[in-house]
């Protein structure tokens, strides 16, 4: 049974006069203090272990919301790069004869992708993150599905940049729903996997999409993908339950104003003084003013990004590797990918496990609660890792070496990617708690326009460098990167983040 408990006013309890009833709700009975007059009373959780805050929901449920979060996530990427062996005969059918509109085909999913954010992540601070993210996905698998039936360069182009603005949500909202579900102690699990799926996802969909293009229409890499995302979106409407703590208690005290009959209910999260234009205009200019005003998500956007298009990048001169100076057939040449993805997994495992591991520790070293920055450790490694990894692709294939050794040059690069990703991921929701949603919003932004853009320059710089070289420059710009941007959170981050009004003093003041 929950109880719910009203006090008077926002300066504290009082004690309250009057019968008290039960009232039967979906979840059980809730007890309320309940008065004939309507003067303002304030609605909040029950005590620090109420069953509806989804801080305290059992570790299935939490697990349940991250897993189909995370599904999303996956099949929005594959999207991304699983049309990508299937330019060529999508450009024939559509008579498209510039690279750069073929490349267009594949990128202007990511356009979207990148831009979706800024208004998907505040009107999920606005309405909750379920109704935004299963709307949104339900736009994503509209105009996917209709992309297997469009009959023009410009209707694939137009269904592909509306299929990435719905696709867009999971990566707009994720971060939010792990805020809402984990504390700061348990989340690097959690996290771990959620922050592996934007990376899995495009490695594997080449694979998928190759064999389809070989054997199948190209039309089916789209009506596939959106077979799968249609049954996530039916497990998601049966078990994927609201996690933002605002919008609980807002459905709480619409059920009690019914109930009682009491309009002077409130919740600490409402503001009456605002008018629906203002709160609009307000959440929406959140994320752009984040981006432009707080240093700790500039040097966390600006790192992941650059790691972000670096894959991509890798992506794009797989074909001429594979294909080119190995002389594999596109479906052979395909199961290359697989390194990439073997790489992430075995990232995850590493990251994963001791994310929370470190964290904790030097909380017991500190003597404290814990602070973002205790995530930062682990990009040490992980900056390393990704140079070590493109050297040994670039410079394997430059010398035609076995398969096998650019393979593990990839493998590597993914492991050291998704371990800085990881822990960029961690300190963003650790840091901005409230406006998680928001501030992961526009990481992927920056990440995101770094893979759109990334691969435009890749032609240029393998054919002007060699596949060596070129590899190189971008390992050592990461080296210095990895370097630079975990000392300046490192030393500075909480300096940054005392003078942000975005962040949170403790991790109730969200919930």
């Amino acid at each position: 049974m929950t109880y719910l408990f009203l006090t008077p006013s926002r300066e504290g309890a009082q004690s309250l006069e009057g019968e008290q009833r039960s009232i039967a709700g979906s979840r059980g009975s809730f007890l309320i203090p309940f008065t004939s007059d309507n003067e303002p009373k304030l609605i909040t959780w029950s005590g620090p272990n109420d069953p509806a805050n989804p801080l305290n929901w059992s570790r299935a449920r939490k697990w349940s919301a991250t897993l189909l979060v995370s599904c999303f996530t996956f099949i929005s990427p594959v999207s991304s790069t699983m049309v990508a062996p299937a330019l060529g005969e999508i450009a024939d059918e559509f008579n498209i004869k510039s690279e750069i509109e073929q490349y267009l085909v594949m990128s202007i999913f990511l356009l979207a992708y990148a831009l979706g954010p800024f208004i998907l992540a505040p009107l999920s601070e606005m309405y909750g993150r379920v109704i935004v993210l299963q709307s949104a996905n339900m736009v994503y698998l509209l105009f996917n599905t209709v992309c297997g039936f469009a009959t023009s360069r410009e209707q694939m182009l137009a269904f592909r940049f509306l299929s990435g603005l719905g696709g867009s949500a999971p990566q707009a909202i994720g971060g939010g729903v792990l805020s809402d579900c984990w504390r700061k102690h348990e989340r690097g699990a959690a996290t771990a996997v959620y922050s592996v799926m934007p990376f899995i996802g495009p490695a594997v969909g080449p694979i998928a999409g190759g064999y389809l293009t070989q054997y199948m229409s190209w039309r089916w890499i789209f009506w596939i993908v959106s077979m799968a995302d249609a049954l996530v979106q039916v497990l998601s409407f049966l078990f994927l339950r609201e996690t933002y703590a605002p919008k609980i208690l807002a459905t709480k005290k619409k059920k009690l104003q019914r109930e009682t009959g009491n309009r002077m209910l409130y919740t600490e999260y409402d503001q009456p003084d605002r008018t629906f234009p203002e709160l609009l205009r307000r959440n929406l200019v959140r994320p752009f003013r984040m981006l432009f005003t707080q240093p700790a998500i500039q040097a966390v956007a600006l790192y992941r990004g650059y790691q972000y298009g670096l894959m991509y990048l890798v992506l794009a001169s797989f074909p001429a590797v594979w294909e080119g100076t190995y002389g594999m057939d596109k479906g052979t040449a395909s199961l290359n990918y697989l390194s990439l993805g073997i790489g992430f997994v075995i990232g995850l495992q590493f990251c994963g496990r001791l994310i929370d591991i470190v964290y904790a520790r030097l909380s017991i070293y500190y003597g404290d609660d814990g602070r973002p920055e205790y995530r930062i450790p682990l990009m040490i490694p992980g900056g390393l890792i990704v140079p070590m990894g493109l050297f040994l692709y670039g410079w394997s294939a430059e010398y035609k070496t076995h398969w096998i050794a650019p393979n593990i040059g990839a493998a590597l690069f993914a492991i050291g990617l998704i371990i800085c990703f990881q822990c960029c991921q961690t300190y963003v929701i650790d840091s901005y708690t409230r406006y998680a949603a928001s501030a992961t919003g526009v990481t992927a932004f920056v990440r995101t326009m770094a893979g759109f853009s990334f691969p435009l320059f890749a032609d240029s710089l393998y054919r002007s460098l060699g596949l060596g070289w070129g590899n190189s420059l971008l390992g050592f710009i990461s080296l210095g990167m990895g370097i630079v941007a975990p000392a300046l959170l490192w030393f500075y981050g909480e300096w940054m983040r005392a003078k942000s009004p975005y962040c949170a003093g403790d991790e109730t003041s969200h919930v």
